[in-house]
């Protein structure tokens, strides 16, 4: 049962990361324009020290853009790869289970790491996404990285012989 869960929770990330990426691809408009304007810093403070930091090239705010749903595509499919070989070592030995897991736990912190490092530390403290009103997305963003790492932390837990 215990292997069932690590497997149902990859599969639910995996699902929930390609529903983002589905999004972004259909109907990119709505985060290409959070990305644009957190990168342009155009609702930081005016006085701001840091609004030197701002990049207002459109081109490159559009392959930061693709940067960040091409690295939310590669969290979807190294989860999918990883729940389907968790699949048939199920009810393996403990150690094959365990190499199964390997793609699992490697989506998984790429996934801590795009939404930890690229939103909360990059856009939230270089770019200043924290002192924006309407574009601050430090919150959807921790949520994801406490689940991620969550998910990450008890499927990485060794398991028993099935």
């Amino acid at each position: 049962m215990l292997r069932a869960s690590k497997l149902l929770l990859v599969a639910g990330i995996a699902l929930t990361c390609s529903l983002v990426v589905t999004g972004n691809v259909v109907d990119p408009a709505v985060n290409r324009d959070f990305v644009r304007h957190v990168l342009s810093m155009d609702t930081v403070e005016p006085g701001s020290a840091i609004r030197g930091r701002a990049i207002t090239d459109p081109g490159l705010q559009q392959a930061a853009f693709m940067l960040i749903v091409a690295s939310e595509a590669l969290v979807a499919g190294l989860c999918w790869i990883g729940a389907a070989l968790m699949v048939p070592a199920l009810r393996a030995p403990a150690p094959r289970f365990a190499a199964a897991k390997a793609w699992a736990i490697a989506g998984l912190t790429l996934g801590v790491l795009v939404f930890q490092t690229g939103f909360m530390g990059i856009g939230g403290e270089w770019f200043g996404m924290w002192m924006s009103k309407t574009w601050n997305g430090q919150d959807d963003a921790f949520r994801f990285v406490m689940i991620l790492l969550g998910v990450l932390i008890y499927v990485a837990l060794p398991e028993g012989e099935a």
